[in-house]
């Protein structure tokens, strides 16, 4: 793998360590435009890396009692049946609406990480739990049919529709993000090729990220590096609607 494939990993890691997502939304372009993928086996090995590497980040929250089992288990499990769902249609979906779709999401990313987390909301007198599935069921769709982790609709579903905690909606996102992923994972299995070889390479990586994220987040304010994140995206996003539309994808 380029040296580039490798510290572009370890960029993703960090982000998921440092604010609970949004580098997971960089793999797809990075094995896609890096390292010479095609689109649908860029989004399944997206998906293990995304997967693998949040689940390391979710074990390192719930360890410290920043992750909720009761909301995974209750936004998961719609979100996992989305996913593989969605991850099936995009077989059918033209490589090129799927990008412009990417790049799409992206851009609403970019927005959510640009205006920060939500603050702590009280407990709901009743768990909002249809609106919950419906989000959960979005989430799932666009991360089997793009890759993205969802993070960004993920966090702010938890804090003001299950009352969780923000500090303890990070940790929890991320375990979420690790069973869609999963699920997308196996939705795409079997029906592209995938190279497990720099698959494993860029996710080592991605997790040594997640676990050096993680310990500086204790010590640095996410406030500034969640902003220059959100412009990233904003570049990136663009970059590949101009590439896509231009038929260059």
């Amino acid at each position: 793998m380029p040296l580039l494939g490798l510290a572009l990993a370890l960029v993703i890691g960090l982000s998921l360590g440092l604010l609970g997502g949004g580098g997971s939304v960089l793999t797809v372009p990075i094995f896609h435009y890096v390292l010479g993928f095609g689109v649908k086996p860029s989004i399944a090995m997206s998906l293990a890396v995304v997967g693998v590497t949040s689940a390391a980040g979710a074990l390192g929250r719930l360890r410290s009692g920043e992750l909720s089992g009761r909301a995974v288990l209750t936004f998961a499990p719609v979100a996992m049946l989305g996913t593989f769902l969605g991850a099936r249609l995009a077989l059918l979906v033209p490589s090129t609406a799927q990008l412009v779709l990417f790049a799409v999401v992206m851009l609403a990313a970019s927005v959510f990480m640009w205006r920060g987390r939500p603050a702590d909301a009280a407990p709901p007198a009743r768990p909002h739990v249809v609106l919950v599935a419906l989000i959960g069921g979005l989430v799932g769709v666009l991360t089997g049919l793009v890759g993205v982790g969802g993070g960004f609709l993920i966090v702010p579903a938890l804090v003001l529709l299950l009352g969780v905690p923000v500090k303890e909606a990070v940790g929890t996102s991320l375990g979420v993000i690790a069973l869609n992923s999963a699920s997308g994972f196996a939705g795409y299995w079997g029906k592209v090729d995938i190279d497990l070889r720099i698959m494993a390479a860029f996710t080592a990586i991605a997790i040594v990220g997640v676990f050096l994220g993680t310990r500086l987040g204790r010590h640095v304010s996410p406030g500034g590096l969640r902003k220059g994140f959100a412009v990233l995206l904003v570049v990136v996003s663009v970059a590949i609607l101009f590439k896509s539309l231009l038929g260059q994808a």
